[in-house]
Order: structure tokens, then C-alpha cells, then sequence
């Protein structure tokens, strides 16, 4: 199985993503721009509004290389949202999820939060020279990276670790496929 098939993220130029889904459309690749819906206000009126639900992100069904190049090769496409030395996709359930929540006829105010770990928190670091350890989180700062501490030497080793390397086996959400 090729490891790039798959639901992939394609990282765009900001307020690009309208134009690089038509044109993946257009290059008939299977794409998918999840909208959502924001009200806007401004002091002489109120707008309806729809937005991308992830700016700068447009999901691309990959199924061959020839796929892989060619979404890559968009105008305003600028690379695939990787982890480390993998690039990060996402599952097909993840895809339904998603579409379930943007086009549902009854859901409204669909937003998204980048959600930072919590001091206490144990995770396991995925990607880089430390894949496979177990840390706990002792420190979270406003640069998306966190300091761990990692008992497995029983040492207290600290380390800037890129929040993109960590998970938390206790909940898989976003898990790669």
C-alpha cells in the first residue's frame, strides 16, 4: 500500500482556499473545503457569512503519486501538513465527522479550537529521535511547544518538544490513519 494515499491536508496561501478547491476540482482530484457559517457585524448592518472551518487547509483524496504531485502542483497550494518526517493525514471517519458537522442542516456555530495539553497531562511523543517515550507535561507555553518531563530513566529530563510530536493515548481523536 502506498504510505501516501489517503485523505491529506493541503497547507494553502491564507484566503486561497475557495480558489485552490476549484482548482483541484477542476484537475479532478477529490477535494473537500469544510464552511462554516459566521455572522458578521459591522455598524451599519449584519452579514451571513461562510468561511473554512480550517484556514489555510483543503482536504485532497489522494489515490496515486501522479495525485500526490499534481494537488501539490496548484497554484496557491504551498505543502502538505506534516509531522516530522510524516505527512499527516486524515482518516475517512474523520472526513464523515467533519462533513457531518459542516453540513448538517441543524448544527449551527461549528467552530474549532486548537486545544494545548494541561500540566498533568500524560502523552507519548510520536514523531523524532524520542518516538515511543511517555511524558508528563509540566510546563505549556504560548508557542505551541511544551516543555516534558520523561520519567522513563528515572531522571527528570526536560525538553522543548514541537506539540505536533505528542499524543495522548487515551483519546485518539485525529489519529493517523
Amino acid at each position: 500500500m502506498d504510505r501516501k494515499k489517503g485523505w491529506h491536508v493541503l497547507y494553502v496561501k491564507y484566503r486561497h482556499e475557495s480558489k485552490v478547491y476549484k482548482e483541484l476540482m477542476e484537475k479532478k482530484l477529490e477535494a473537500f473545503l469544510p464552511m462554516a457559517t459566521s455572522i458578521r457585524k459591522w455598524s451599519d448592518r449584519t452579514k451571513k457569512i461562510e468561511i473554512p472551518l480550517f484556514p489555510s487547509y483543503v482536504f485532497v483524496n489522494i489515490k496515486s503519486n501522479k495525485d500526490f504531485h499534481d494537488a501539490l502542483n496548484v497554484e496557491s497550494g504551498c505543502s502538505y501538513l506534516s509531522f516530522g518526517k510524516e505527512y499527516g493525514k486524515v482518516s475517512e471517519e474523520e472526513i464523515a465527522y467533519i462533513r457531518l458537522f459542516t453540513q448538517g442542516k441543524d448544527i449551527t456555530d461549528v467552530q474549532v479550537e486548537s486545544a494545548l495539553p494541561k500540566i498533568g497531562d500524560k502523552l507519548k511523543i510520536e514523531h523524532g529521535e524520542l518516538s515511543g517515550l511517555e511524558c508528563e507535561v509540566f510546563r505549556v507555553d504560548n508557542q505551541h511547544r511544551i516543555s516534558v518531563r520523561l520519567s522513563s530513566l528515572r531522571q527528570n529530563i526536560s525538553a522543548i518538544i514541537p506539540l505536533s510530536y505528542l499524543s495522548n493515548p487515551a483519546e485518539n481523536v485525529f489519529a493517523k490513519a
